[in-house]
């Protein structure tokens, strides 16, 4: 019993070591970095969460940020390599990559894999409405409790969906076969709101240059679907600190500058949390 117990405690005081070891790892992650100078993004040149130009400048929302904290942090420049969703994590965890800033949502089984930062780019539902919202609708639920408000959705999409579990009754949920037409009917006065996700209902007013219509985004109380860096388990160290300047590019409106532009809503990824969001997917 003596002789097992020892090496027990043997293999207890290794696994120690290990998990120590790692830890301290972790903490000199950010340090190896700026040794190097640079820090190994994956992305997957899908604008506008990321792109690469012909000329293999990267750019898209998501490098941008990770370009603008990492610089921050003391570390010179980002290295993009374009890799698949599925692939990402996996590259990551081997030592391939330090860091995903591509449009990774979190979902359980990421939340468990990898250590987001905050929210970065969110996917949260928008209304498109007439100029200075003369229904006043900022929720789904607006629209159920005026009697005269109509919306327009996709057939069987997630806002169709919301609209009629808020309560709005099926007549005055009107199925839209695409986003042009969703467009044309509240500039005809057919519908008084267009639901999309905020990159979809953007891309369209843009398209449109209609001064009349304008976007409330994120749509009160609906879903908000968010992405965030991600890093390995053992650099949470380093997640920290990228969480850090974060939180100043938001507070300061330097986030919202970066974003913007690609369609993105600040407010939306503003309005939320990591905590949120990985437990929301669970």
């Amino acid at each position: 019993m003596k002789t097992g117990y020892f090496l027990s405690a043997i293999g207890l005081s290794a696994l120690l070591m290990t998990a120590a070891g790692q830890a301290c790892a972790g903490d000199d992650k950010l340090e190896q970095l700026k040794e190097q100078g640079f820090a190994r993004i994956a992305i997957a040149n899908e604008p506008p969460f990321t792109a690469v130009g012909a000329d293999g400048k990267v750019s898209g929302a998501a490098p941008d940020v990770a370009r603008v904290i990492f610089e921050k942090l003391g570390v010179k420049e980002v290295v993009a390599s374009i890799s698949e969703y599925g692939a990402m994590i996996p590259g990551l965890q081997a030592g391939r990559h330090d860091a995903i800033t591509a449009g990774l949502f979190m979902k359980p089984e990421r939340c468990n894999a990898v250590a987001y930062s905050e929210p970065i780019l969110c996917d949260a539902e928008a209304f498109a409405l007439k100029k200075g919202n003369p229904l006043k609708l900022t929720s789904y639920k607006d629209i159920a409790d005026n009697p005269n408000a109509k919306i327009g959705a996709p057939g069987g999409g997630t806002e169709e969906k919301l609209a009629l579990e808020a309560g709005v009754p099926r007549d005055r949920v009107i199925v839209v076969p695409d986003g042009q037409s969703g467009i044309k009917m509240l500039q005809d006065g057919r519908i008084d709101v267009y639901s999309l996700p905020v990159l979809s209902i953007h891309d369209l007013l843009t398209k449109a240059n209609d001064p009349n219509l304008e976007t409330v985004a994120p749509v009160v109380n609906a879903p908000v679907y968010c992405d965030g860096a991600a890093f390995r388990k053992q650099d949470v160290a380093l997640r920290d600190a990228f969480d850090v300047e974060l939180k100043k590019l938001k507070e300061s409106g330097e986030f919202a500058k970066i974003i913007e532009p690609y369609g993105f809503s600040a407010k939306a990824a503003m309005s939320t949390s990591r905590e949120k969001l990985c437990a929301a997917a669970k």
